[in-house]
């Protein structure tokens, strides 16, 4: 099993910036893609930032240049980075790992509980 907590959602000022984390633990395994979703109120979900095995990264078009999605392997842990917070940025937050766990050739998703990010004055 791998397990999967995320952390450093809150409450942040409009233009305001968070960082949050998504670290994993538990079986070895394999990256094949990292994926971060929101889920606004009224809202479908939405795909945030990806990020592959090969470090190839993707946002949506409302984040680009103002979101980052990086990894430390070291860690294992995902980041996303938030700058200049809007608003319609708030959400919750999940990530996602898309994986192939030591001796196993299938994929695998595992999927943290979510963090709240509000965006407000």
């Amino acid at each position: 099993q791998v397990q999967l907590v995320e952390s450093g959602g809150g409450l942040v000022q409009p233009g305001g910036s968070l960082r949050l984390s998504c670290a994993a633990s538990g079986s070895i395994f394999t990256i094949n893609r990292v994926v971060w979703y929101r889920r606004a109120p009224g809202k479908e979900r939405e795909l945030v930032a990806t990020i592959t095995g090969s470090f190839t990264t993707t946002y949506a078009d409302s984040v680009k240049d103002r979101f980052s999605i990086s990894r430390d392997n070291a860690k294992n842990t995902v980041y996303l980075q938030m700058n200049s917070l809007k608003p319609e940025d708030t959400a919750v937050y999940y990530c996602n790992f898309n994986i192939r766990r030591r001796g196993e050739n299938i994929l695998r998703d595992y999927w943290g509980r979510g963090t709240q990010v509000t965006v407000s004055s």
